[in-house]
């Protein structure tokens, strides 16, 4: 009843981590423990009262140090407690509550100590988020206020850097997998483009492809033409004239009868 078995509510199965749990500080519980000096005297003066009336200063004494013991555990069972991924609040004795807020949607966080808490080195924090979660708007009686805020910037600075919550950095313990190579393109003639595990093996050249022109067809065409002309006249040694693609001259070819 009294264990908030913060290990329950962790994602395991995602890699989440305990960064620090925090407990409340002993000047959170003063006023209960005073309550319960104040419940123990009034059960005190049953001794002191008529006999007829001992049941009132009995009753009293007994609501008040009932109060004060409840005072007492809810404050010892209040835990906020930052992971890799998200901060969260655990807090109550017969009903439970949990208010969490993933890293990515703090905004702000203010760190206020009384002048009381600078003495005994405690403070409150002031979580401004995307969502205004008033379950972890202000968390009260926070321990060695200022190493616990750089610990939750240093998380989320982690987060930030290596992506969404629950990455690998040096909380989660995950490793992030090293960018592929790039590979250079087909079309780089150098030797030295493509690399073998064995250096001396031979490095075959890689040469781009021929880009074919659009009057390749048209010169093809012509040159057969010139060749069955040749054949013709009976001139088979003759030269084909090579074909130009300007050429505007398209008279009609005069055969022999």
């Amino acid at each position: 009843m009294f264990d908030p078995r913060i290990e329950k509510h962790l994602i395991t199965d995602q890699g989440e981590r305990i960064v620090d749990e925090v407990r409340k500080h002993w000047a959170a519980t003063v006023s209960a423990v005073l309550e319960l000096f104040g419940g123990i005297v009034v059960l005190l003066l049953t001794f002191f009262v008529p006999a007829q009336a001992w049941w009132v200063p009995a009753l009293l004494g007994a609501a008040v140090t009932g109060h004060a013991v409840w005072r007492y555990f809810e404050q010892h069972t209040d835990r906020f407690v930052i992971t890799n991924m998200r901060v969260f609040r655990v807090h109550g004795i017969l009903s439970r509550r949990i208010a969490t807020m993933p890293l990515a949607r703090i905004l702000d966080i203010s760190v206020y100590k009384p002048v009381v808490g600078r003495v005994f080195g405690y403070g409150h924090f002031v979580f401004e988020s995307a969502a205004q979660e008033q379950g972890l708007r202000e968390i009260r009686f926070v321990g060695d206020p200022d190493e616990r805020g750089l610990t939750i910037q240093r998380v989320i600075q982690q987060a930030g850097l290596r992506g969404a919550a629950g990455r690998g950095d040096q909380f989660g313990g995950a490793h992030i997998a090293p960018p592929m190579p790039v590979e250079p393109p087909a079309s780089v003639t150098t030797t030295e483009a493509r690399r073998d595990d064995n250096p001396t093996a031979p490095v075959p050249e890689v040469r781009p492809a021929a880009n074919p022109s659009g009057w390749d067809w048209l010169a093809d065409a012509q040159r057969r033409e010139d060749e069955r002309l040749a054949q013709l006249r009976g001139d088979p040694s003759s030269a084909p004239t090579p074909f130009d693609p300007d050429r505007t001259n398209t008279a009609p070819i005069q055969l022999p009868r």
